[in-house]
């Protein structure tokens, strides 16, 4: 049975408030439950990640199908870490827990050397051990607090697997709707602007789109690269804890510029109480490994997805992690392109056009009748002479 439907007229104006509405009602809803703004924009970088490989397949077979075998691969790697990592990294947490004292112990024995000799050329005001002391106590304590502080933490992240499991799943499962109803979510969104409109939107989705994707591909690569090559040559090198100071690479590069360098200053101090050459050694790998990173893969990877000076890059990163923390410093890049894609969409589009000035009125004021004369009228003899004199 076939009903007709009954069309509801509307204003334009009608329509934009309850376009403003839904999206308030949305903002109360993030603002209530701050998990799910998370949940959905961790799901929205795994589906851009992912959107290369499923594009890629898409070619030979169904798009379904596509992201079912991207989706299973994906969990396939995440079961195959933690079954290999999990343990060693278990393993060398215990083992970084009960040498503490140990590490402190020749951290000390080294900085006794180094105040000692500022002493003997008269550096500081204070004898060796008086400034010892005031190092125990203002520094070594708060190292220690901050390592046993790392490793419960750790440990009670490693104690809320459920919950750990449920989050990445519900990341995966939003990265799997994503990609099988994009399409279908950006025609939905592109119907809601005007039909003269629709075109240069659509234009400006796909080159955001395809910005974020190259972005995001592009530090996924790098982060890899960083955390396994700084793994396998600590390991060589005979670092202790290589495992958990790769982990901890791959962390701190997320962040732009400064954060691999962040990640690499623990190895090389862990480094330094195996030998003064070690030490060096590994300062020497993270400055390798981060020039063959940021002149090698990441261009070639990213390539034009982001076209902002490093200067800006590296004060947007200070910016948004004072305004929101370790998530504002990891949103400022991709914030970043987004402007950059918003920059050259609108440069394209914006006409200035010049504003022609009016012309202005004849006579502002009417003249007094005595001095209105027509134009074809005949001057006297003594007017002549006027001008003429004049």
């Amino acid at each position: 049975m076939h009903f007709e439907l009954t069309q509801i007229p509307i204003t334009p104006r009608t329509r934009n408030i309850l376009i403003a509405l839904v999206a308030g009602a949305v903002a109360l809803l993030c603002w209530w439950a701050p998990t799910l703004p998370k949940l959905l924009l961790t799901g929205m970088a795994v589906a851009l990640v992912l959107s290369f490989p499923v594009k890629y397949l898409s070619r030979i077979m169904p798009q379904g199908i596509a992201v079912a075998v991207v989706i299973l691969a994906l969990l396939a790697l995440l079961v195959l870490a933690v079954v290999l990592l999990v343990p060693l990294a278990v393993g060398q947490l215990v083992s970084l827990a009960e040498q503490t004292p140990k590490l402190l112990d020749q951290a000390y024995s080294v900085s006794r050397r180094v105040v000692e000799n500022l002493a003997q050329r008269g550096l500081i005001d204070t004898t060796p051990d008086q400034a010892m002391a005031q190092l125990q106590k203002t520094g070594a304590e708060r190292i220690e607090g901050l390592l046993q502080g790392i490793v419960s933490r750790a440990f009670d992240t490693l104690s809320g697997t459920v919950s750990g499991v449920f989050t990445t799943l519900s990341v995966i499962l939003i990265a799997a709707y994503l990609l099988l109803d994009g399409e279908r979510f950006k025609s939905a969104t592109l119907r809601m602007l005007p039909k003269q409109y629709r075109d240069d939107a659509r234009v400006l989705w796909t080159d955001v789109v395809h910005a974020l994707s190259r972005y995001l591909s592009g530090v996924l690569v790098s982060l890899t690269f960083q955390g396994v090559a700084s793994m396998v040559v600590l390991t060589l090198l005979g670092v202790p804890f290589s495992i958990l100071l790769g982990i901890w690479t791959m962390m701190g590069a997320i962040i732009p510029y400064i954060g691999s360098y962040i990640g690499g200053i623990p190895a090389t101090i862990v480094a330094f109480t195996v030998s003064p050459t070690i030490g060096i050694l590994t300062a020497l790998t993270y400055v390798v490994i981060n020039f063959i990173d940021g002149n090698l893969i990441a261009p070639r990877v990213q390539g034009q997805a982001i076209r902002v000076s490093p200067l800006f890059i590296f004060l947007a990163v200070i910016g948004g992690g004072q305004i929101a923390g370790i998530w504002g410093a990891l949103m400022a890049v991709p914030f970043l392109a987004v402007l950059r894609v918003v920059y050259d969409f609108l440069e394209e589009r914006l006409v200035v056009v010049p504003q022609t000035a009016q012309p202005l009125p004849v006579a502002l004021v009417e003249p007094p009748e005595d001095e209105v004369k027509p134009i074809g009228a005949r001057r006297t003899p003594q007017s002549r002479a006027g001008l003429q004199s004049s």
